[in-house]
């Protein structure tokens, strides 16, 4: 299994499974009603309390989805009159809430600082609100947004920044927090969202921030106003996530799928072929994301290569348009901490079969040379 977001392994563990059966028995399959009603439960507000604790945040918020706080989000900020500005490749989640808002609309080509940059020049001065909206970790590329240098940007003009950490939860950071701790940044993004259904293994997602952006979106977010509040069986199983993710336990999880993904990564530079998520920090350091992406282009020959892969025994993902670009077609595989290096090299083994004899596994300017 390399087609799945479950990093840490956490999709089956015990404790995890336990978390959400107490959950259920304790409180049934439903809290049949929206936060502002009786959806609040002493379980989502325990959550709420130990994912501030842990991002060291004043507060944080609930979503029963990763999309929904994204679009939820963005669409409670802006209105008529502001501004959105998204690197093109942000989630769609983010593009969505977006156009929801009916703010105006502005992209940059991917981590182009120097563009972001020339948005911001055009915004600057105008009435209204500009946020600034970036993924922490691409999914995709597998690949890390250059946080230090977009969070000073924004920064300097005076404009709030909203980074998407649903990919790097879990397997980023000291404590686990995502990239915008990796780079050391968490004092200077307003805006911190993350997914509990990827790394962390259970289902939902939140923002955290300060209380008076909790405040605002508990007031205004339609996307959690007007949905009922997240099952007990998954409060229950990303409250017992989270304080997994946060021990000893979580610390070797994330070191495990981080060294597998860098032997995957070897493995498949071995075998000749062109492998992306990789990214270096403003120390040097070289980060490997839990998910590898393999460029095709040609969307058929990539299905062809998926397809091969899948009945030799790998599941990877294929991603399409409009996941990435018309002629950006590619496999995506995504690591997990419980993968032994056998699996690995008869996953590599067969991958690099299905791009050479299947597909075209066209050369980026992503090659790095073999990480140690």
């Amino acid at each position: 299994m390399l087609g799945s977001n479950n990093y840490l392994g956490l999709g089956n563990h015990p404790a995890i499974t336990e978390g959400a059966r107490n959950a259920l028995c304790a409180m049934g399959g439903s809290t049949t009603g929206t936060p502002p009603l009786n959806g609040t439960t002493s379980l989502v507000l325990t959550l709420e309390e130990e994912l501030a604790d842990w991002h060291e945040t004043e507060d944080a918020l609930v979503f029963t989805s990763g999309y929904q706080a994204n679009l939820g989000t963005v669409a409670a900020l802006l209105g008529a009159g502001d501004t959105a500005i998204l690197d093109v490749e942000a989630h769609a989640s983010l593009h969505d809430g977006a156009r929801l808002s009916g703010a105006g609309i502005r992209t940059f080509p991917h981590n182009d600082v120097a563009a972001l940059r020339r948005q911001l020049e055009r915004v600057s001065g105008r009435r209204g609100l500009a946020l600034v909206v970036i993924d922490g970790l691409y999914s995709m590329r597998g690949d890390l947004a250059p946080i230090d240098r977009i969070a000073a940007l924004t920064k300097e003009f005076g404009f709030p920044l909203m980074v998407d950490e649903a990919h790097s939860i879990g397997v980023m950071g000291a404590r686990r927090t995502g990239a915008v701790e990796l780079f050391g940044a968490e004092s200077d993004v307003e805006i911190r969202m993350g997914a509990l259904s990827k790394g962390m293994g259970s289902t939902g997602g939140f923002i955290a921030g300060r209380r008076t952006l909790t405040d605002a979106l508990r007031l205004h977010a339609r996307a959690l106003l007007f949905s009922t509040s997240a099952a007990p069986a998954a409060l229950g199983s990303s409250l017992a996530a989270v304080r997994l993710v946060r021990s000893p336990e979580g610390a070797e999880l994330a070191s495990a799928a981080n060294a597998n993904a860098v032997r995957l990564r070897n493995l498949l530079l071995d075998a000749g072929i062109d492998v992306g998520g990789i990214s270096k920090l403003p120390t040097g350091e070289v980060v490997v994301a839990p998910n590898l992406s393999i460029v095709i282009g040609d969307d058929v020959r990539t299905i062809r290569a998926w397809r091969y892969a899948f009945e030799n025994g790998v599941f990877c993902a294929a991603a399409l348009q409009p996941a990435v670009a018309s002629d950006g077609g590619l496999l995506r595989l995504s690591v997990m901490a419980t993968h032994t290096e056998s699996q690995l090299q008869q996953a590599a083994e067969i991958v690099a079969d299905a791009v050479q004899n299947h597909g075209i596994s066209r050369a980026t300017e992503r090659s790095e040379q073999t990480v140690a």
